[in-house]
């Protein structure tokens, strides 16, 4: 199986609008509109266009040659201008055979040497377990969690905060 990461482009619009039209969203923030129609995609493929390798990484997870997934990288602003906040999805029938573990592999490498930052943030609900085990494989250390923090479809989760630290000097204070 090829796992690869692909700069989204006009080209990929079509695969975009199926993407987040088929994505589940049980545990995705409910800033992505549904149904996602081809206005929603120009939309974002214009913001894409403007902050990519400026102050994010945006990439389609295309798995033999098919976009499975979207996953990126966008840095933080003010006092935390050195953290970028992950974010990804994966269609259902991609779930379970390595391909977002293998996916955040690739993005935090790529993030970390082409972005000014020292970390990377996930945020992750709590009874989304199968996303902590993939921030896990790649080093993140669950730093804590926010109680009732998110309210989502009716209900309340608590939010995992989980982190990522480059290997360089770190700056901080004791």
């Amino acid at each position: 199986m090829e796992i690869k990461l692909v700069k989204w482009s006009e080209d990929l619009k079509g695969d975009l609008i199926n993407l987040c039209n088929k994505a589940d969203r049980s545990f995705l923030s409910g800033r992505m509109p549904y149904p996602y129609t081809e206005e929603a995609a120009d939309w974002w493929l214009g913001m894409v266009s403007e902050h990519d390798g400026k102050d994010g990484l945006f990439r389609a997870i295309v798995v033999d040659g098919k976009v499975a997934g979207n996953i990126s990288v966008e840095q933080k602003a003010d006092v935390y201008c050195r953290d970028g906040e992950i974010g990804y999805l994966l269609l259902t029938d991609f779930w379970s055979k390595g391909i977002m573990t293998e996916a955040v592999r690739q993005i935090c490498e790529a993030a970390f040497a082409e972005l000014d930052i020292i970390r990377i943030t996930g945020l992750v609900y709590a009874p989304n377990t199968a996303s902590q085990r993939v921030l896990e494989r790649n080093g993140f250390v669950k730093e804590g969690v926010q109680k009732n923090a998110v309210y989502k479809d009716g209900r309340i989760y608590d939010l995992c905060l989980y982190g990522k630290i480059k290997e360089t000097n770190r700056y901080s204070e004791s």
